[in-house]
């Protein structure tokens, strides 16, 4: 039996698939009603409204009627009210038809939970032509771009026990990717088309692949397209196009490259769309021999590819040296009837140029772009480059006379005559570009400043410096940065804190360099404040500067006892692991220990033991000082941090050649012994403490030899290192150990069935 549906009967007031403007705003506009507060005076309109429709339904209550008045109400609220009201009416059943529409009205208007609710209805109520009820919604809801919507009333579909056909699978899946939806959605639908015996088409199975690269599934793309042949789909155009720029683009370059040739061994005719995809991404690989493949199947094949792709081709070939591939691609493309860039004559220009090719590069020009005068200055560039000036003045002339000429035409020239000839012809090349109507702009007035800087002309430099603001011009980074270093060089310091001002005002960042300088030219102004101040702006902008600069900032600031300014720098350093070395380490904790900062020099000296580093005879004396002072009692030592055991077993280490090295009657006082007597009290007690393994520290130390001392300290650091898992700091004493004394007897019933377990 053939159903007649009446929304589609009724397709001369709702053409179908297409939703009048009054009743999409309607549908839209009254779901944000919804979500207002509603007034009394609005309830009191709605009642009225809902009465007086309700009314006029009872004369003639039919679905067209009802369509009819769902359709002209614009208050989502009052519709339902409506529909429901039709429902319980005796002699009245709702259709497909009335279902169809407050679906079509509530999902338009974002209310998908009711419109689920009416879906479920839909269903129980086993209306005739549900399920092409579904097939439009879902339709009507894509075109629409409610995605969402159209996947609820797809999972009502599911449930209702009706299957989608693969079109509309694929219409729902294309939608999903397209707007970027969540790989589950994507999933659950292509699964409920497994789970029905719908077959995938290659196109299905191309926008599954699409959503796994989109979530980052590379593994599982290369899998589903292998098995593709064996769900009876063969790869297309679009499936290579969407694997091998997927690859691509996730840094699997071998892979796309191997599958490029699987194409061709399967068969395959790429499209257009493939050959503006794939060539770009090839270009940024220079797979140059793979583009060229391409580019003759594309004229093989009649396509015109997009402009941009020609751009991109040609700037890839040049880059190469490929000029007269890229020449006759160029030609190819004007014969298509499309207008080069004139970024694509630059860079054929500057090919040639690199080659040393003028002559081919101005011939293109003369034939191609004679009216361009940005390949011409690229010309120009090349001819002062190759130290061709007389070509670059002849040229310059001729582009003057034809009126091509622009102001980078002859700053272009200014630049090389300031850097290579002097100033004085620089000078007469301005004034005839000043007659030919063309003003210096503040790439001329850089181009000068910077020939006069590398010619030894600083106070002319300096002058016209300061000319520029007067010329309302404003000036690229690369002159300040060079008036700073002729200025510090020359001991204008105040002169170059006014450049350094107007840096900021015009609003440039400051560079490594210009940091460097600032900071040694308050040194030598002697300004301890500033000179701070710059360190922590160049630390706190991830900024690293010279190592010489920065242990002359540390000496400076360490001689006036003002390195706990920069406090928050040196602890940046630290956690970056980058320019500290040694000795700066070493003048950081003598420097924190004088000015009280005795917290920040353990830090430091953390940071010392944990790189391998041993602190200088100054160091070790004051870090003995501090040890000296505090009471040697184990509970006392235990109870400073961790680093001190570290500390002394350093310290044992690194005085052990001292004290064997030194002539009779002059022995280091801090000997290795001395030292291990502290490290075996202190290590002793701790392990005991925290094991058991000795019941009382102090005899067992008093039942050992004096020169046993030290392999007991070093046996009970070795406990303690494993105990808290501190690896670096064990590999490191193993090494300090097999450094100071090589023979391994001494060590293997110590150390090395200890690391074993280790």
């Amino acid at each position: 039996m053939i159903i007649k549906f009446t929304f589609l009967s009724i397709s001369k007031q709702i053409p179908s698939r297409v939703i009048k403007k009054s009743f999409l705003s309607s549908c839209t506009s009254n779901y944000y009603n919804l979500l207002k507060k509603p007034d009394t005076d609005h309830e009191s309109q709605t009642t009225t409204g809902f009465d007086s429709k309700v009314q006029t339904l009872r004369k003639n209550l039919c679905p067209s009627s009802l369509i009819h008045v769902l359709d002209s109400t614009h208050d989502l609220a009052s519709a339902v009210r409506i529909f429901k009201w039709a429902a319980i009416q005796k002699q009245f059943n709702h259709t497909v038809d009335t279902y169809y529409w407050m679906i079509l009205k509530l999902g338009l208007a974002g209310n998908v939970n009711e419109m689920e609710g009416f879906c479920i209805n839909m269903v129980k109520d086993k209306c005739l032509g549900v399920e092409q009820a579904f097939v439009s919604l879902i339709r009507e809801f894509v075109m629409h771009c409610r995605v969402n919507e159209a996947v609820r009333v797809f999972k009502q579909m599911s449930l209702g026990g009706f299957k989608g056909s693969v079109d509309l699978c694929n219409v729902l899946l294309g939608a999903l990717v397209k707007n970027k939806h969540d790989l589950k959605d994507v999933l659950y639908v292509y699964k409920e088309m497994v789970k029905s015996g719908v077959l995938p088409t290659v196109d299905t199975l191309n926008y599954l692949l699409e959503v796994l690269f989109d979530s980052g599934n590379v593994e599982s793309v290369l899998d589903q397209f292998r098995r593709m042949a064996k769900k009876g789909c063969k790869p297309n155009s679009r499936t290579f196009e969407i694997v091998i720029t997927g690859l691509i683009e996730n840094n699997r370059v071998d892979d796309s490259v191997l599958i490029f040739h699987e194409m061709f061994g399967l068969g395959c005719k790429p499209e257009l769309s493939f050959h503006n995809f794939v060539i770009p991404h090839f270009c940024k690989l220079n797979n140059i021999e793979d583009i060229i493949r391409l580019f003759k199947m594309s004229r093989d094949s009649n396509f015109v590819l997009d402009s941009l792709v020609y751009e991109e081709l040609i700037g890839c070939l040049c880059s190469n040296n490929r000029l007269d591939d890229a020449n006759m691609i160029l030609e190819e493309m004007m014969e298509d009837g499309i207008t080069p860039a004139v970024d694509v004559f630059v860079d054929l220009v500057r090919g040639f140029c690199e080659v040393g090719k003028f002559d081919e590069a101005l011939n293109v020009l003369e034939e191609k772009a004679d009216d361009m005068v940005s390949p011409f200055n690229a010309l120009l560039e090349g001819y002062c480059k190759a130290d061709k000036i007389f070509k670059a003045k002849s040229l310059l002339d001729s582009l003057s006379e034809r009126g091509l000429a622009d102001r980078n035409s002859w700053n272009v020239l200014i630049t090389w005559v300031c850097e290579n000839v002097g100033i004085h012809k620089a000078n007469e090349l301005l004034a005839k570009m000043i007659i030919s109507s063309k003003p210096p702009d503040s790439a001329t007035y850089s181009a000068l400043i910077i020939g006069n800087c590398k010619l030894g002309n600083y106070e002319s430099a300096v002058e016209l410096f300061h000319q520029v603001p007067t010329k309302s011009l404003v000036l690229d980074s690369l002159p300040y940065s060079i008036v700073m270093r002729v200025l510090f060089q020359s001991k204008i310091l105040r002169g170059l804190f006014i450049v350094f001002s107007r840096l900021l005002v015009e609003g440039y960042s400051i560079d490594v360099e210009e940091y460097c300088t600032l900071i040694q030219s308050t040194i030598a102004e002697n300004r301890i404040r500033d000179c701070a101040l710059f360190f922590n702006l160049m630390i706190g902008e991830g900024l690293l500067p010279d190592s010489e600069t920065m242990r002359v900032l540390l000496s400076y600031l360490a001689s006036h006892s003002k390195l706990h300014t920069i406090l928050i720098a040196v602890d940046k350093l630290m956690n970056r692991n980058e320019i500290l070395n040694s000795s700066m380490c070493n003048l950081l904790i003598n420097g924190f220990w004088k000015e009280g900062c005795e917290t920040e020099a353990r830090r430091i000296l953390d940071f010392m033991l944990e790189k391998g580093w041993v602190p200088d005879s100054t160091t070790h004396q004051r870090d003995w000082e501090t040890l000296e002072k505090m009471p040697l009692a184990p509970r006392d030592l235990i109870g400073q941090d961790f680093h001190w055991v570290c500390l002394v077993i350093c310290l044992m280490a690194s005085t052990a050649q001292q004290e064997r090295s030194a002539p009779k009657g002059k022995e280091n006082p801090h000997t290795l012994i001395g030292y291990s007597h502290i490290v075996a009290n202190a290590s002793l007690f701790k392990v005991g403490q925290k094991c058991g393994c000795c019941a009382d520290a102090h005899t067992e130390v008093a039942k050992r030899s004096t020169k046993s001392y030290i392999y007991l300290g070093i046996e009970c650091l070795i406990k303690l290192l494993m105990q808290q898992l501190r690896n670096e700091a064990l590999i490191h004493l193993g090494t300090q150990i097999c450094r100071e004394d090589p023979s391994p007897t001494k060590h293997d019933d110590i150390f090395n069935p200890r690391l074993c377990v280790y």
